[in-house]
């Protein structure tokens, strides 16, 4: 007998294999580096196994390059421009000073002539040798250098690139104690994304990689742009890449889910995207904490001022509402002073005693999110804010129906 128009469903195989590799893609993009023997070796694994087909995918997907090899694997990501929002962080969480990345620079490009094996204070001497190659000022007798040498040295051991064989590095700056160090050089091979002799100038380096404005270069850029920055505004795309965006975002939306495993919110100013499990991103917001309880504070009080106004008109004219909507400074001060004053007994003594201090902390936060940026003194609000203004919900007795404020989160 004969069943016409039946399809075979796919294999199980087929199925594990397309799970497996979604696994090893949000991996990489969210280690670009993985390294042997590191602290992701069941995603390495999955890297290895699928190698072929990432590599592709990567490649026509989001125009970022893969490699692959017994180090490790290493996603070369494309940058989208300047963003000092999001600084490298050391391990205090304090953000790398600029004195931290030049030194940072300098002990990678001393690694490139030392030993495989050598002390720490040799290590120091190379990258003082470099340093006055490089015709840069730096003092590693000093407490300031040290200490920024210190994180760049730190950096390096949590990547893979330096291991502490013997010794006491975590207290090398007040203790000046010995460290003898193993390097890496087929992970510092995989550590810097392009020569920088490629580049002509700082511009050169920090520039977002050129993209052809046809309809592959559309989709690539844009995909790039959200797998990066998980909010999308189509007023800030080029023309062509924002009509390509408005005839294939449901589209968007179902690749988005089916390859990264991501849920696109798709809004009249663009799109937000949003990770299910809460693993694809190195920064979580809300989060916890005292900043963070003020940062959604501040953004309620904010979304209100633009949700009373009014969203304004876009810019191309278009009739879809602007993205970024402007709050002055003035404003600003007399929103986030208010917020402050009725909250102050939630907040932290530190930030009771200094409220321009947890004002700053909790815009810093925003900002780095993507929600808030500077303009000037003035402070531009995202609409995407609003999705996180907190709403009170009251619950409902189970007998009567009446709601009471002081009725549990559920019904007994």
């Amino acid at each position: 007998m004969t069943v016409t128009g039946f399809v075979r469903p796919p294999a199980a195989e087929d199925l594990q294999d397309a799970q497996e590799r979604r696994e090893a893609v949000r991996a990489l993009l969210r280690w670009p580096l993985i390294t042997a023997g590191g602290a992701h070796e069941d995603e390495l694994r999955l890297v290895r196994r699928h190698r072929v087909a990432l590599t592709r995918f990567f490649a026509e997907s989001l125009g970022y390059r893969l490699t692959v090899e017994p180090a490790g694997a290493r996603l070369f990501k494309t940058g989208l421009g300047r963003d000092a929002t999001r600084p490298l962080p050391r391990r205090s969480g304090a953000p790398f000073t600029p004195r931290g990345y030049a030194l940072l620079t300098l002990t990678i490009a001393a690694l490139t002539r030392v030993k495989a094996q050598l002390l720490v204070d040799e290590l120091v001497a190379a990258v003082r040798s470099a340093a006055v190659e490089a015709e840069i000022d730096v003092d590693l007798d000093a407490i300031a250098d040290r200490r920024a040498l210190h994180a760049a040295l730190m950096v390096l051991v949590r990547l893979g690139v330096l291991r502490e064989r013997d010794g006491d590095l975590e207290h090398w700056v007040e203790e000046r104690k010995h460290s003898l160090l193993d390097v890496n050089r087929d992970v510092l091979g995989l550590l810097v994304a392009a020569p920088l002799s490629t580049h002509g100038s700082m511009d050169d380096l920090l520039a977002p990689a050129r993209v052809p404005s046809a309809a592959g270069g559309a989709r690539i850029a844009t995909r790039r742009r959200l797998a990066e920055c998980p909010v999308l505004s189509v007023e800030e795309l080029p023309e062509d890449h924002a009509e390509w965006w408005r005839r294939n975002r449901n589209r968007e939306r179902e690749w988005f889910h089916d390859q990264l495993g991501l849920d696109l919110e798709l809004r009249a100013e663009g799109a937000l995207a949003l990770d299910p499990d809460e693993e694809l991103t190195d920064l979580s917001f809300p989060g916890r904490g005292r900043t963070s309880h003020l940062a959604l504070l501040v953004l309620e009080a904010l979304t209100d001022q633009f949700r009373q106004g009014g969203a304004s008109a876009s810019p191309r004219g278009e009739g879809a509402p602007a993205a970024w909507h402007r709050v002055s400074a003035v404003r600003l001060a007399e929103v986030t002073r208010s917020v402050v004053t009725q909250w102050a007994s939630g907040l932290r003594r530190d930030q009771r005693e200094d409220p321009g201090l947890a004002v700053a902390e909790s815009m810093r936060l925003l900002e780095s999110v993507g929600l808030v940026r500077r303009a000037g003194d003035d402070l531009l609000v995202h609409a995407a804010a609003s999705r996180y203004r907190p709403v009170a919900t009251l619950a409902e007795r189970s007998t009567t129906g009446e709601q009471s404020l002081f009725d549990p989160d559920e019904p007994s």
